[in-house]
């Protein structure tokens, strides 16, 4: 028979478990995606600016989670170490959370408790998101408030809470609120799941829920006030309805999200993740295990039904969050381009998981139907076959879903940012006396699609020492795919002829317009150009549309290297120090790659 402090003995040791393998799942990971794209902006802004926190970030506002993330970059600038330990961190105040919460909603479970625990600590469906530091910092968050808010809302409902303690109670909770709804709006739906477990940790029906609303009153008030500003906040600083969207991709997505993803997590899977880069892993779960998973939630329920008072709202609660949470994330991804495959990338399912446990909680704590007394309760259960039966069968899954997480891990790791980073750290601390033009990232580490939050000047900004990042060189110098310092070239996008004099005699005295053999669309160009100046001094160069950039020459021949956004026919330019004179050599306008790619 277990009691309170085995209970919680074998509680500290499934946290510490699951810390122990999510330490090892994140020291063998790195950066991805998303992680440069905060790094890119905590670089290029002050972080303490509202144009930084206040960014609507792929349709999220997440002020508290760019704050965090740009203290990460200011301390250790492109370094996976501490963005690590704050996952871990907060994985560890979730877990502890999560425990508090099932120790409020059933006191007296004991085995179901602890599978409510490990259901929640082991559950596939919160792997991906913790994993991604990026989306844990929404997710985690988000977690830990849930449980807290859950236990406070369940205690206030019950009366279990001292009448001078229920101000602080609720005073609490909503600032717990506010913090998580700064990490994710996602936590707005914190509000009607807390009120939903509290109405049926009261014994659900009509009864119950004017207790509890009477019960919590002040809580209810006080978090439906902070929903309608932060609703408010969210749709003015945010766009959710950006982009093109589908009713029928949404549900096709939702179905894959709950038929490959969540069913067949409730038996530990998948087994089978596949990465194709730079995409995130997605889970192939094998059919028996969709099958297996069914058979389960069919078993569950069954058990739950006939054995358990109340079971009925309890498991149409899991299952309609399970279903629901999903709709406005896959509303947000059906555009006609979406795969279905993205539901089965698992990284919007951490919150149904916690739906989930707090529902097997309700389950734990419900009375049963055969033995409505406490004593006749526990009796029964000790005589039980589900003493020993539970615990194997999520055993089990437990080791089931470790095996996922192995395999997850192997996916994740297939990844080549890390080593791309570290190497190109290291070149910049080698190179820092040079002058870089900005370059992209290569297209397996970002893509162009997030431009310009893909550029070195914004992903390194924050490393010391490094060079500096300008608009004009005379020696090129790029990052290979490997972020070593090569030689560079420009390609041949477009052709400058060359000027009609000589160096004897330049014919750049004044404003003159160096025709190009063909129009360039607006963009970010690299111009190289050769030229022989009478003296030293800085010309000045545009492109039509785009800003005029200042260049430094040299007295005799040489050659530059210039950053120009813009587009049109021609190059503008002008020499600015008085007396300066040009002849212009061939050039070339494109984009910057290693010389070897363009024959010099």
């Amino acid at each position: 028979m277990l009691n309170a402090r085995m209970m919680s003995m074998i509680a500290v040791a499934l946290i510490a478990g699951q810390l122990i393998i999510r330490g090892w799942l994140v020291a063998t990971g790195n950066f991805y995606w998303d992680d440069l794209v905060l790094i890119a902006r905590a670089s290029s802004n002050p972080i303490l600016s509202w144009e930084y926190l206040g960014h609507s970030h792929d349709s999220h506002f997440m002020p508290a989670a760019f704050l965090l993330a740009g203290v990460a970059t200011w301390l250790a600038p492109v370094n996976w170490a501490l963005p690590a330990l704050t996952l871990i961190v907060l994985q560890a105040i979730a877990s502890v959370a999560v425990w508090r919460m099932i120790r409020v909603i059933a006191p007296a479970a004991r085995a179901g408790a602890l599978v409510a625990l490990a259901f929640y600590l082991f559950s596939p469906m919160t792997v991906p998101a913790f994993a991604w530091w990026a989306s844990g910092l929404n997710t985690l968050p988000m977690q830990a408030a849930l449980a807290w808010i859950v236990a406070d809302a369940v205690g206030l409902a019950r009366g279990d809470i001292d009448p001078e303690r229920r101000r602080a109670v609720w005073i609490r909770s909503t600032v717990v609120f506010v913090v998580a709804l700064a990490f994710f709006e996602k936590s707005l739906f914190i509000l009607p799941i807390a009120f939903v477990a509290a109405v049926l940790a009261s014994g659900a029906g009509r009864t119950a829920l004017t207790a509890t609303l009477r019960a919590g009153r002040e809580l209810w008030s006080s978090l439906a006030v902070v929903t309608a500003l932060w609703v408010v906040v969210y749709f003015v600083t945010a766009d959710p309805f950006a982009g093109n969207h589908s009713v029928g991709q949404s549900a096709r997505l939702v179905w894959r999200s709950v038929n490959h993803a969540i069913v067949p997590s409730l038996v530990g899977g998948p087994w089978e993740w596949d990465r194709w880069t730079p995409g995130p892993p997605t889970g192939f779960p094998a059919t028996w295990m969709i099958v297996a998973g069914w058979l389960v939630l069919a078993a569950v329920t069954w058990w739950a039904v006939s054995r358990r008072r109340g079971a009925v709202p309890i498991i149409a609660f899991a299952a309609l969050y399970a279903v629901a949470a999903q709709i406005p994330v896959m509303w947000n991804r059906s555009s006609p381009e979406t795969a279905v495959a993205l539901a089965q990338h698992m990284r919007y399912l951490p919150d149904t998981a916690l739906v989930f446990a707090i529902a097997i909680a309700l389950l734990a704590g419900a009375r049963s139907t055969t033995a409505p007394a406490p004593e006749r309760r526990h009796s029964a259960e000790e005589k039980s076959p589900a003493v020993l039966l539970v615990p194997v069968v999520a055993a089990l899954a437990m080791v089931s879903a470790v095996v996922s997480l192995v395999s997850f891990s192997a996916s994740w790791r297939d990844n080549p940012t890390g080593d791309y980073l570290k190497t190109a750290v290291a070149t910049l601390h080698d190179n820092a006396e040079a002058t870089l033009l900005d370059q992209s990232v290569p297209l397996e580490i970002l893509q162009p699609v997030v431009y310009p939050d893909n550029q070195i000047s914004r992903i390194f900004g924050r490393v010391d020492p490094r060079p500096e990042f300008g608009t004009s060189t005379d020696r090129l110098l790029v990052l290979d795919t490997a972020g070593n310092a090569m030689p560079g070239g420009v390609t041949q996008r477009r052709l400058v002829g060359a000027g009609l004099g000589n160096c004897a005699r330049p014919e750049v005295s004044g404003p003159t317009r160096l025709a190009l053999d063909g129009p360039l669309f607006p963009w970010p160009w690299t111009v190289a150009l050769s030229y022989c100046a009478t003296r030293d001094g800085e010309v000045e160069m545009k492109l039509d549309g785009g800003q005029a950039m200042r260049v430094t020459v040299r007295l005799g021949l040489g050659s530059i290297y210039v950053r120009l956004d813009g587009g049109g026919d021609a190059i503008s330019i002008r020499p600015v120090t008085a007396g300066l004179r040009l002849h212009t050599g061939a050039g070339r306008v494109g984009e910057a790659v290693e010389a070897r790619f363009v024959g010099g």
